[in-house]
Parts: structure tokens; C-alpha cells; sequence
């Protein structure tokens, strides 16, 4: 929070006529600047005004041009503090304590980089043990913006410890956590991700018109007023609703009813759950939806307590069980387990009843299907499949999100901080572009470019994590998998300087899209950062094949990055994840092991093979080669063959 010391009554009185100093919403108290790097401070202030600002030794004075904007830099400082800032106006002064000078990294991405700790593996205990003040993490409010905003619209600097850690992003986190140990400077974490996006609303609009790929796209795209794009939208959403289920404008009398045991859903349409409703004939909706499900209780069932399991619900629920609420949970992250009282269920009819508010994004009750289940002491009832589903209202100027168009996140989340000086940046998101993974190639490293030129410290480093395992479509070589592509494309960037990636198909989750490990995912980041950026002599990635031999039968795979040597993860010592192919271009699974720092391939179906793959599947959870200080090998192939995704363009809304 800001402390404001006016120098006069009569002047705060006439105020309104005098335009107060002001900083941008990333300074605040708690903050963390970057250390050995000039510290550049903005702001505002009436036309003409002097501003002093005061850090540490430094003291400078500034005058503010006519659109009121001023800008002072300070010279370098190093690790260090607490101090305060502060910033003297004619009418006021802005006093921020308990600035430490340390080292500032971005993090951002869609929902694995948003996701936050208390909802991690072992949370409650990592909460209880985050007692690290010089660690300090910023949250970048979601917002969009159809041109480049001077400043964020809220936010404030927290200190890690148990009473916001838990709120912090986890990968952040446990990559901030590993780098203070090592190093014992002060860390700040800026935030800004939003689950769900695709990078192409992470970039600049000039980084498209300077593209090749993208320049026709942006030249299309019209001049947007957000309002007027809500609400036409927000008109033609509640004309299709309409049409699919009827009447959006039902009484409060009627709606209070849709909990009971005894309302008739009859007319009601069905979803099978889990699921996004967005992949069903609901298709984008932003705003409450109910869902409700009968269960048959015999009499030696009913009257007993219970617990109700719902799996992860975007955004937030009501829960109902006959009529009574059994809890409600904010967070789309948040697995929902719930339990009954005892005399709330009865012989034979039992609904469930829930209300889930999706506020932007994808929406539904989207977890585990074996997180799914009403269970009693006596029976389990699994609860997947289909429910009957109603919408109750729209949100006040829902259908315009952050992948409507290209760069509202990038005008509204990354613009406003381009003159903090930072360290480098952390990055994970790409599940929204598995759909056109093949021009991912081409729309990461343009968005990494992009920053690095508008943020001008050069190219600062930028570490990103690939994606993990997820069996997002039953994916693998003999049907396609955008997700491996993906992944390709993710690989294909490290071609930029200063970039690292860290693997973690070994740690994701067949069913869900956020595996809740994300201690391993941090500490991976952290490593690259540790080697690269802080000059530790430390093993910080796993193998990567350099060089394929082919033979009679079998191809041998030369490895590097293999730290003290190769390793598999399994009790046999069979390699698994490997493919083979002959001239038809049909993979086999392959027998594979270890011999020295090679990894010999065959298989008894491909006589003479001619490509390899590995892990080359949405779900490439099997994988099992690591070298001994324990980092995965990454999914590659050999082969330059067509995939799925190659036609695949990105487009905006029209």
C-alpha cells in the first residue's frame, strides 16, 4: 500500500485541481528491484512538476512533461535492503518501506504457471514451511486491453510466508525457493498468467506486422471497442443459449427450486461430466450453469453421513444434496470433496444438485473421472457420465476473453511493466496451441523476441517448461499427436540464445491438465537458471541424442547432456517410450536399452528401420531414460515426416 503525506490541509482541499504524484501499480510497498542494473522509476504528476525520488544513497530530481509523465534513473544498486523509496511531489509525498534490491523474474504463462500452491502436492505442509520474507511475489490482475496500457489495474507485492504463500504461483515458487538457497539474495516473482491463453494474445501487434506468418492476420484484425464487441456478443451467446434450452429469464421463485429433490428436470438438456463445456453443444459460456444427478439409495443406505466427490470445477460451485448445501469451493483448481451429514440422504431418490460460475475461459466440472463418486460406508457411486444441465444467466459482459484476439494480454498484462528492470523470464503454456503446434515454431519464438525487444535488456533469459504428459486426445504416432508436436516445437526454440527448457513428461497426469507436482517442475527451471544466468557448475538438463547410427536391424542413438552417465527407471532395465519405422512410415514400439552412452533400438516388426521416435505421444508418461542426477530425456524423433498440425493457423474472432 501506498502511504500518502500531504503537505497541507488547504492543499489536499483544493486537490482536485492539482494532479498528485503517482506511481505505476507495480511499486508498492514490499517490492523487489533489480539488483546491478540501473533502476528506472515512472510515474505521474501535474504538467511541469518536479519530482524527487529518494533510494538508499541516491537522490534525483525529475520534471514532468507536459502529458504529466516523468522518469527518473538511478543508478545500479546491489543486493540489499530493506530500504524505503520515496517520491516527493509540490503537493504530496509517496513513501514505499521494506524495498529490497534483489533479482525480478517474470513468470507467466496460462494455468500450470498460474496454478498456486495451496493447491499443489503436500500444500499444507509447504505453506506451513514457507517462511522466506526475502522472497516476494507480485500478482498481475487479469485484463485485457485492445491497445498498450501505461499501467496494471491493481496488484500489490507480498512476502513469502504462510499467510500468502499459499496464493502464490507454485512453479514460481519452488523455482524462487531453490534460487535463494543457492544464491541468498532477495527474489521477486511477477506473475502474470492467465489460464488458458494462447501466445499469440501474449504478443505485440508489432512484433505480427513484422512477420511474415502473421503480417495478413494483424492487417485484419479491425480497431476494437471492447464494450460494443461485448455486447454484441453477450446478445448473440443468449440468442443461441435460447434456442438450444429455452428461456434465460426465469424468476427467482422458479430458480430457487432447481436444488430440491422434487424439482422436474425433465425438459433439462444432458452433458456427460467431466468435461469442459465448451466441447460440448453448450459451447462459450461465461456465467452459471446448473447441473443435477439422481442417485437410489436402499434403506440400509439411507440417513448415514457420506462424502461427496466432485474433482476439480472451473470456477467456483455450490454444491447441493436434496436441497441442503454440502459446501461451495472458489478456485478452478480446487478438487471438491464435500462431506454429508448424516439424515440428509434418503431411501431411494437423492439428487445432487450443483451451480458452477465460470467467469471467463473454460468452464464445467472438468476433473479426474475417478475423482467423481458419492461414498458411503457401506457402497461407492461412481458419478460420471450424464447430468442434466441448465443455464441460469450470462455474465455482464461476457464473450470478449483474452484469446478473442491477438495481443489483449500482451497491451494489458506485459506492457505496463516493460521499464522494470528484471532479471529474465519463466514460461509455461502451449496446451492452448497444441492445436497448431507446427506454427508454434514460428509464434513462441516471435513472442520471446518480442519481449526481449521491447523490454530492451537484450536477450535476457527466457527458461520455459515443456509440456508434461497428458492424454489430451489418445494421441501418438500412428494417429497424431498435437501435443508431441508441441513439444517439438517447444524444443526447436532453444535455437534462440539464452533459452532453457525443462522437461516434465515424467511428471504429468494422464487425466488432468494440471499435475498438482510442481515442486519438480520449479526446481527443473531453477536448475537451468542456476548453470546459465548464476554460472553454477551444476548438471541442469537431461539427455539429448545427437547422433543416429543405423544398422542392420537396429539403430544406435549417441546421447549428450547425460551428466555421470544414462539410467532407466525401471526395476528390468527396459527402456520404454521408443518407436521404430521402415520406409512405410508405420512406428512399432521398440525394444531399447542402455550400452555405454548409447541407446540401441530394434524391433522385431521393422526390418530395416529408418526413424525413430521417442515419447512421441500426448500421454508420454512411460518414458523412462534419465541420466544419474535424475533429469528426463526429452520426447524427440528422427524424422521429418507431415504431422497433424501443419495446416493449422492461428485466426481471431470475427
Amino acid at each position: 500500500m501506498r502511504t500518502l503525506k500531504f503537505c497541507a490541509l488547504l492543499v489536499f482541499l483544493a486537490g482536485s485541481a492539482l494532479a498528485n504524484v503517482r506511481l505505476p501499480r507495480i511499486f508498492s510497498n514490499n517490492m523487489v528491484l533489480q539488483r546491478n542494473h540501473a533502476i528506472t522509476v515512472w510515474g505521474w504528476a501535474e504538467t511541469k512538476e518536479k519530482v524527487t525520488v529518494q533510494l538508499n544513497h541516491q537522490t534525483k530530481t525529475v520534471t514532468a512533461g507536459k502529458d504529466g509523465q516523468w522518469k527518473v534513473i538511478l543508478a545500479n544498486e546491489a543486493a540489499g535492503g530493506p530500504y524505503d523509496l520515496t517520491v516527493k511531489g509540490k503537493n504530496s509525498i509517496i513513501t514505499l518501506n521494506n524495498v529490497l534490491v534483489g533479482d525480478v523474474w517474470i513468470c507467466s504463462g496460462q494455468s500450470n504457471m498460474e496454478w498456486i500452491v495451496r493447491n499443489t502436492n503436500n500444500a499444507a505442509a509447504e505453506i506451513a514451511q514457507a517462511d522466506f520474507p526475502q522472497i516476494r511475489h507480485f500478482k498481475v490482475p487479469l485484463t485485457i486491453g485492445t491497445t498498450p496500457s501505461d499501467d496494471l489495474t491493481g496488484g500489490e507485492w507480498n512476502l513469502c510466508d504462510p499467510a500468502h504463500v499459499g496464493d502464490f504461483t507454485a512453479v514460481g515458487y519452488f523455482f524462487a525457493r531453490d534460487l535463494y538457497k543457492e544464491l541468498n539474495i532477495p527474489i521477486g516473482l511477477i506473475n502474470t498468467s492467465w489460464g488458458g491463453t494462447h501466445s499469440e494474445t501474449w504478443t505485440s501487434r508489432s512484433a505480427f506486422e513484422g512477420s511474415d506468418e502473421f503480417r495478413s492476420m494483424i492487417q485484419s484484425m479491425p480497431h476494437l471497442n471492447l464494450d460494443s464487441v461485448a455486447n454484441a456478443k453477450a446478445i448473440a451467446t443468449k440468442a443461441r443459449i435460447e434456442k438450444l434450452q429455452g428461456d434465460l429469464d426465469v424468476s427467482t421463485a422458479v430458480l430457487i427450486t432447481w436444488k430440491d429433490v422434487n424439482f422436474d428436470d425433465a425438459s433439462w438438456l444432458t452433458m456427460n461430466l467431466p468435461t469442459m463445456w465448451e466441447t460440448q453443444p453448450l459451447g462459450d459460456v461465461d456465467g452459471y450453469v446448473w447441473f443435477r444427478k439422481t442417485i437410489t439409495l436402499k434403506a440400509d443406505q439411507a440417513g448415514k453421513a457420506a462424502t461427496l466427490s466432485l474433482g476439480a470445477i472451473d470456477d467456483a460451485d455450490q454444491t447441493y444434496v436434496n436441497g441442503l448445501l454440502v459446501g461451495s469451493t472458489n478456485s478452478y483448481s480446487a478438487k471438491r470433496v464435500y462431506n454429508i451429514a448424516p439424515n440428509i440422504l434418503r431411501e431411494g431418490k437423492n439428487v445432487i444438485a450443483i451451480r458452477v460460475q465460470d467467469t471467463g475461459g473454460g468452464g464445467g466440472v472438468n476433473g479426474n473421472p475417478e475423482d467423481m463418486h458419492l461414498s458411503l460406508s457401506n457402497a461407492a457411486f461412481p458419478l460420471t457420465g450424464p447430468w442434466s444441465y441448465r443455464v441460469e444467466s450470462l455474465m455482464k459482459g461476457a464473450g470478449v476473453g483474452p484469446n478473442s484476439y491477438p495481443t489483449l494480454l500482451y497491451n494489458a498484462m506485459i506492457h505496463p511493466l516493460l521499464q522494470y528492470a528484471i532479471t529474465g523470464a519463466i514460461w509455461y503454456q502451449g496446451e492452448s496451441n497444441a492445436g497448431r503446434s507446427y506454427q508454434y515454431r514460428k509464434a513462441f519464438p516471435l513472442m520471446i523476441t518480442d519481449w526481449r525487444k521491447h523490454w530492451g535488456q537484450g536477450d535476457f533469459p527466457f527458461y520455459f517448461v515443456q509440456l508434461a504428459s497428458y492424454d489430451a486426445d489418445h494421441g501418438n504416432s500412428q494417429k497424431g499427436s498435437g501435443w508431441a508436436e508441441l513439444r517439438e516445437a517447444q524444443t526447436l526454440t532453444l535455437s534462440l540464445p539464452r533459452t532453457g527448457m525443462a522437461v516434465t513428461t515424467d511428471i504429468g497426469e494422464s487425466h488432468d491438465i494440471h499435475p498438482r507436482n510442481k515442486q519438480d517442475v520449479g526446481k527443473r527451471l531453477a536448475a537451468i537458471a542456476l548453470h546459465d544466468t548464476y554460472g553454477k557448475n551444476i548438471v541442469y538438463t537431461g539427455p539429448v541424442c545427437k547422433t543416429v547410427l543405423l544398422g542392420t536391424g537396429k539403430v544406435e542413438l549417441v546421447f549428450n547432456s547425460m551428466g555421470s552417465g544414462l539410467m532407466v527407471k525401471d526395476r528390468y532395465g527396459y527402456v520404454k517410450g521408443f518407436e521404430v519405422a521402415g520406409e512405410d512410415h508405420v512406428f512399432h514400439y521398440a525394444k531399447a536399452y542402455i550400452e555405454g552412452d548409447h541407446v540401441v533400438v530394434s524391433s522385431d516388426d521393422v526390418r530395416a528401420p529408418v526413424a525413430v521416435r521417442y515419447g512421441w505421444a500426448d500421454d508420454a508418461g512411460d518414458d523412462n531414460l534419465y541420466n544419474k542426477e535424475g533429469f528426463p530425456a526429452g520426447p524427440f524423433r528422427t524424422d521429418t515426416w507431415k504431422g497433424v498440425t501443419e495446416e493449422a493457423k492461428f485466426d481471431f474472432e470475427r
